[in-house]
């Protein structure tokens, strides 16, 4: 008798059937993270850099759009790499 769980992963892949990725498309959506790890990193450096000099002069609303700034920079990133990485799935090998 089937759980619950593998009733609803047969229906799951009924609707979308998973694809295997070939070695290349698996070394392109490494690199796309490697990159978007690497100007997500760039960003905060940055913008953690400028929330600390904003600190020091006690400029507390500079404080709080440098957060919402970096907040948004972070989700822009992983949404345009997630973007790049459903290209490459998509595409055919």
């Amino acid at each position: 008798m089937k759980s619950a769980y593998e009733l609803a992963m047969e229906r799951l892949e009924k609707d979308s059937p998973t694809t295997a990725l070939s070695t290349e498309q698996k070394a392109q959506i490494a690199e796309i993270e490697s990159v978007a790890k690497a100007k997500t990193a760039e960003k905060e450096l940055f913008l953690k850099e400028q929330m600390a000099k904003a600190a020091a002069s006690g400029d507390y609303a500079a404080i709080g759009q440098l957060e919402q700034q970096l907040t948004f920079e972070v989700q822009r990133i992983q949404a345009h790499a997630e973007e790049q990485k459903d290209k490459v799935r998509t595409a055919k090998s």
